[in-house]
């Protein structure tokens, strides 16, 4: 149990607090994780105390919360642990402040998490130091966007350098926290039947799709960043790093993080002519009761709208290694898409001189699995088995593991792991800094051919999968696009 903490939520009235962090924080007190003499401290602009924060959060914070695990004595328990205090992070004022609610208890561990837009980290950060928010090891958590490019990625490395130890810095990618994506980590290095496969001798290529169904919905800021720099920078390659990197030493932070960072280096680069082989990038349009992107940004308030800026990306990345050299690692993401998922697609190579038949009205599909990270969490197994009756053929076959269902536990947010880890100062599931600078690496190539005159922008339409182009990009790496919504 935790029991000694002050945990400071910067942004402490903002959406991400009340639907994720508050909710997150409860259920660890419920379980047993936290106790009530820790604190919550609500950090924002807004004037009020405490009580009216409380009040705050049961009115926008509680109705996140499945009703099942409502308990109302624990609920009134868990209210007394937030405090609150106003504070403009622009100005000194409230800092003072701040530091003497905190200086109430000096020798508790103090977590800050900056739940508040990037421009904002950096007189944060320096107000933390001037006041002595930062001593006795204190943590800092950032959320993404963690830089537009390279640059500004280490510029915000280096804010947050001259002011905390790498080792107190947890810079916040929340997929690394969804269970599945952990179970990734226990597919491949807990069980003694996949590692042996997993690589470019057993393994024909490998797909990492999440689509979204939402389009901007008033999101104006999307428009500055776009879908390479919002998802694939981040969300899509850490999930290649885990699926691609070599076995650590053992179950440690930098040593995973080591690993993954190996990966990242180890990824060719794509650079000019290569980006409009490689590389597609599309916008959606209107279709049916859909409205276009262009149409969307108009009707936010954006006056004559004209926008270069995708929503859709679809990347074949190679890595050069000895295990995964010839390999074609598919990526892709996208607004406005037919289904909202998450999921991993490993193809297997066929067996090197088959024997049997499939049966005449089953089509050939190599060995499969897929690991699906959203809504539902799932781990799908392809086999072949013979198919009843007096011939000898094969017939497809499937291993389900549903790891809601299956574990008959309530499954944790991903908010809730990166919640409880800050605390316990776990940093496996955050991401270094040597990792953020090449991921940039990677992505600012791609990033710079698309600026230059005559990159196209391919249109496809909403509700849809994706522009054709994306399809002859996988076709021409020798596969195609699993879209099932099972196998």
């Amino acid at each position: 149990m935790i029991s000694s903490f002050d945990f400071v939520i910067f942004g402490g009235t903002g959406d991400l607090t009340m639907r994720k962090l508050i909710p997150s924080m409860y259920h660890h007190f419920c379980e047993g994780l936290l106790d009530c003499g820790g604190r919550i401290v609500g950090v924002a602009r807004s004037e009020m105390d405490s009580k009216k924060f409380r009040n705050l959060v049961n009115k926008e914070a509680k109705p996140h919360i499945e009703e099942e695990f409502i308990d109302k004595a624990k609920w009134a328990e868990f209210l007394e642990m937030l405090h609150y205090v106003a504070v403009d992070v622009t100005t000194p004022e409230g800092f003072e402040a701040l530091g003497k609610v905190l200086d109430e208890h000096p020798d508790r561990q103090r977590v800050f998490y900056l739940s508040i837009a990037p421009h904002f980290f950096a007189p944060t950060v320096q107000y933390l130091q001037q006041f002595g928010l930062n001593k006795n090891g204190a943590r800092l958590a950032v959320e993404k966007p963690l830089g537009k490019d390279l640059q500004s990625a280490k510029e915000i490395n280096s804010l947050m350098r001259a002011v905390f130890e790498e080792e107190q810095i947890y810079r916040i990618d929340h997929y690394l926290g969804k269970e599945t994506v952990q179970n990734l980590m226990a597919l491949r290095f807990g069980n003694s039947l996949f590692e042996p496969l997993w690589n470019r001798s057993h393994i024909k290529s490998v797909q990492i799709t999440v689509a979204e169904t939402v389009g901007l919905e008033g999101r104006t800021y999307y428009d500055g960043s776009g879908a390479l720099r919002d998802m694939v920078q981040n969300h899509l390659m850490q999930l290649l790093c885990i699926l691609a990197m070599e076995p650590p030493a053992e179950n440690n932070a930098n040593f995973v993080r080591d690993e993954k960072l190996k990966v990242l280096r180890s990824l060719r680069k794509i650079k000019d002519r290569e980006v409009s082989e490689d590389v597609v990038r599309a916008q959606y349009t209107s279709y049916g009761d859909l409205s276009g992107y262009i149409e969307e940004l108009e009707a936010a308030g954006v006056e004559n709208a004209e926008s270069e800026t995708e929503t859709y990306v679809a990347i074949k990345a190679e890595i050069d290694n000895w295990r995964w050299k010839g390999v074609p690692f598919l990526l892709r993401t996208g607004k406005r898409m037919r289904e909202r998922t998450t999921e991993v697609v490993i193809n297997f190579r066929d067996v090197p001189h088959p024997i049997f038949p499939t049966a005449a009205t089953v089509v050939h599909e190599p060995n499969r699995l897929v690991l699906r990270l959203q809504p539902e969490e799932y781990i799908k197994l392809l086999m072949y088995a013979k198919q009843p009756g007096d011939e000898f053929s094969l017939r497809p076959v499937k291993l389900d593991l549903n790891l809601n269902d299956g574990l008959k536990v309530r499954q944790r947010s991903a908010y809730e792991r990166i919640m409880i880890d800050l605390l316990r100062g776990d940093q496996t599931l955050f991401v270094r800094d040597d990792e953020l600078e090449a991921a940039w690496e990677w992505i600012d190539p791609i990033r710079e051919a698309w600026q230059k005159e005559g990159s196209p922008l391919y249109k496809y339409k909403s509700a849809d999968w994706g522009p054709t182009s994306a399809n002859e990009l996988i076709i021409k790496a020798g596969s195609s696009w699993f879209e099932e919504s099972g196998i």
